[in-house]
């Protein structure tokens, strides 16, 4: 990143701390595969079993509920089919998969790739802010009732921020006969993000990536309860309970443990102190002409680190190249398809047109580096880029 950039893209990727990086650096220091049994590999199998039982203790899981992955997409994946192979497994008659229109395309398109292995894939309308209709989704399982695989729903919208109704959406799925995941990537730095206890509505397996908190990139994992039936989707020397094969990254669990605590520590004072600067964000953009602030309205229904908007006939792709020429780092939504210039599926969703104002968008993404001087630099960009974008075309 350049010295002198803003960066306001943390829900693409966070910086690493310095935390993180001296946890990495010491357990790099140990020489040894985790599955040998010498010294050295024992010497790192006690660094990735003490990561474990950080990550566990975090979100309220048993550390052998702990599958470490390469991040959130490889989390969702196993979550999503290997849940749905399992569960199928057990029971033929168990083929319908829920999951929200919204989702990360790791959850999104895993679900519809389980269509070509005879499943029916239901996705869930939201509302014009973003969230499940909640009639709708209760309607759906209550009608597949004895027929459910398992639903994903996202915690928090990597778009726009939208806080999804887990505790309502949760229990029906359960009621239905089925596990809750869900995919918690960008909520667990800026929330409570916990597994259900045997008397609470939280969800049953949770997705978490290390570098969306300030931990390395190339490492996450999937947080299950006991009782989430998995089925493997790689094979090889079955190390992470013969789930997910590889050599377990010693160093890279290390450094995600070291973030998550961090970050769980600061996150109620970091999560007020985002909210405090999205509220001033909110309020500048809602004062340019032609701008409109995309999600829910009620700020306590939006992660506090992010902001999307739809900027009246400019490109989304256009609005980038001019802010980042004007030093200002943002996206035009998940930076997981960047390179493509599509409408934002999310957006569309809530019911902005697809070949109109779903390529308008823009999210604006906050975290530890970011400051009211940040807010103020885009504020006074943006007014010259969208007279530029408009001029280009928002077609």
């Amino acid at each position: 990143m350049p010295q002198a950039m803003i960066y306001l893209d943390h829900a693409a990727t966070s910086p690493l701390t310095p935390t993180a990086a001296e946890a990495w650096r010491r357990a790099a220091a140990v020489v040894g595969n985790p599955s040998s049994l010498h010294a050295g590999g024992r010497a790192a199998r006690r660094v990735v079993e003490e990561a474990r039982e950080r990550v566990a203790e975090r979100l309220g899981a048993e550390p052998q509920g702990v599958i470490f992955t390469s991040g959130g997409t490889e989390a969702d994946n196993l979550a999503v089919i290997g849940g749905a192979r399992a569960r199928r497994a057990g029971d033929p008659g168990l083929n319908q998969v829920f999951v929200s229109a919204v989702e990360h395309p790791a959850v999104l398109e895993a679900a519809r790739a389980l269509r070509a292995e005879g499943f029916t894939v239901v996705e869930w309308p939201v509302g014009r802010d973003g969230r499940v209709d909640l009639a709708a989704a209760r309607q759906s399982l209550a009608a597949a009732a004895g027929t459910i695989a398992l639903a994903s729903v996202m915690w928090a919208n990597n778009e726009t921020g939208a806080i999804q109704p887990l505790a309502e959406l949760a229990p029906a799925v359960r009621a239905g006969g089925a596990p809750c995941h869900s995919d918690a990537v960008q909520a667990v730095a800026y929330g409570p993000v916990r597994l259900r206890a045997a008397d609470d509505d939280g969800p049953d397996a949770v997705s978490v990536s290390a570098h969306k908190l300030g931990g390395p990139v190339g490492v996450g994992a999937l947080v299950a309860r006991r009782d989430f039936p998995l089925t493997a989707l790689s094979h090889g020397g079955g190390q992470e309970r013969r789930l997910r094969s590889g050599t377990i990254p010693a160093a890279l669990v290390a450094a995600f443990a070291a973030a998550l605590d961090e970050a769980c520590d600061r996150r109620q004072d970091e999560a007020r102190r985002l909210a405090e600067l999205s509220a001033r964000l909110t309020a500048g953009l809602g004062g340019l002409p032609g701008v409109v602030v995309t999600g829910p309205q009620d700020p306590a229904a939006r992660s506090p680190h992010i902001v999307n908007a739809v900027f009246d006939g400019c490109l989304g792709e256009n609005m980038l190249l001019l802010l980042d020429a004007a030093g200002l780092a943002c996206s035009a939504g998940s930076a997981c398809a960047a390179g493509v210039a599509r409408p934002s599926h999310v957006l569309t969703a809530m019911g902005h047109p697809a070949e109109r104002e779903a390529r308008w968008g823009l999210r604006f993404s906050l975290g530890v580096t970011s400051r009211d001087s940040n807010i103020d630099a885009l504020l006074t960009a943006l007014p010259a880029a969208m007279a530029r974008a408009r001029t280009a075309g928002g077609e």
